[in-house]
């Protein structure tokens, strides 16, 4: 039995509710539950918190594996230890002694499922009675005395000579019950040490972190989704919600007003020029939306699609262009979006899409929302 155990307080300082604060367009604590749930060395997921909050964000996601636990308020203040709440769980939950319990650490986004399951791997191997996650650090550090401590200064070495030292990146910890109730401790007895990438260093802790990890996450993690997917030879966006912001202008006549993102535009010129064909689709039918797609000159206007219907729509568009659905990208919002999303090769939505979208399995979130240049975001994507 494999337990992934991850606590998370609803009373961080330094970024209120960081915890389910959106980070890459999906709350903080959803990416280390999405890469766990995917693991299928993960037996079960507990969420360990205190806040009312945080429960809601998770559970309206509807994972498989995950469960709450609701911590007591002692041990979520701001000098509980992480150990604390790890004993105060096992003892609820009367685990088994052989149980195997890893702490997984939300504010390290950056782990994959690839992570767990090669470090779960290497545990079930027997050499070691616990496992903490480091990564290579290639800096020169010194005493307060000046003398170096990792190497010599007289015979500086190169980066490419340089072993350099592990640095504790505080990613995750495998141990078992029985070792952390011997040692009060999550780490205890033979350690052995699960090497991670370079850009997984981090931690967030202040608002700066958030920064450096979203640009990390975008280039280290998100784009591996898209290597696999440059081959697009067809381009959907939706319309309200996606190129709009989904909100409804009327003029004093009555008349309705729809509010588009200039770098939208830009971005279809871009497909445009890169030989990619075009097109919009949208549930509604209106003048402005037929002037809108003039204006952006896209191979394909379809209105008038609500449910199922724009899946048919993009079938008939890929048939007669001899492309399949594999070849074609689409960015949705909401629920009548789901269908299509789920059946074409690339999908994506804005960072304010419906929870039902945002759940759906491989979509890339956008870290804009609708109408504040998404789509354009996402078509950067096939430029990296």
């Amino acid at each position: 039995m494999v337990i992934a155990f991850i606590p998370v307080r609803g009373g961080s300082k330094s970024i209120p509710l960081k915890n389910i604060k959106p980070f890459c367009g999906k709350p903080l604590v959803c990416w280390n539950i999405e890469a766990l749930e995917a693991s299928e060395k993960v037996d079960e997921i507990i969420v360990a918190t205190d806040s009312d909050k945080i429960e809601d964000v998770v559970l309206a996601q509807n994972y498989r594996k995950t469960k709450i636990y609701h911590r007591s308020a002692e041990n979520a203040c701001d000098t509980a230890s992480t150990e604390s709440v790890m004993l105060e769980y096992i003892d609820y939950a009367n685990l088994s002694e052989d149980t195997i319990f890893m702490l997984v650490q939300a504010t390290s986004p950056l782990t994959e499922t690839q992570h767990f399951s090669e470090a779960l791997e290497l545990y079930a191997k027997g050499e070691y009675d616990s496992i903490l996650t480091c990564v290579r650090n290639y800096r020169f550090f010194w005493n307060a005395n000046g003398t170096s401590m990792n190497y010599d200064y007289l015979n500086r070495p190169r980066r490419q000579n340089f072993d350099g030292l592990l640095m504790e990146n505080g990613a995750f910890y495998i141990n078992t019950v029985r070792n952390i109730l011997k040692n009060g401790n999550r780490l205890g007895g033979n350690i052995g040490i699960y090497e991670m990438p370079e850009y997984t260093a981090t931690e967030i802790d202040e608002p700066d972190d958030w920064i450096i990890l979203e640009n990390l996450m975008q280039k280290h993690v998100l784009s591996k989704q898209v290597k696999e997917k440059k081959d697009i030879k067809l381009f959907i966006s939706d319309v309200d919600g996606t190129l709009t912001d989904g909100g409804m202008y009327y003029s004093e006549n009555g008349d309705e007003l729809k509010k588009f993102n200039t770098r939208d535009g830009m971005g279809f010129q871009m497909l445009r020029e890169k030989g990619i064909k075009t097109g919009i689709i949208t549930s509604e039918n209106t003048k402005i939306v037929e002037n809108r797609a003039k204006k952006l000159n896209v191979d394909f206007l379809i209105q008038g699609k609500r449910d199922g219907g724009k899946l048919a729509a993009v079938k008939e568009i890929c048939e007669k262009e001899n492309i399949s659905l594999s070849e074609t990208a689409y960015i949705g919002d909401d629920i009548n979006c789901i269908e299509l999303l789920s059946n074409v090769g690339f999908a994506a939505c804005p960072a304010d899409a419906c929870i039902r979208v945002k759940n759906i399995p491989q979509i890339l979130i956008m870290s804009r929302n609708g109408g504040d240049g998404c789509v354009r975001e996402f078509i950067d994507v096939f430029f990296e």
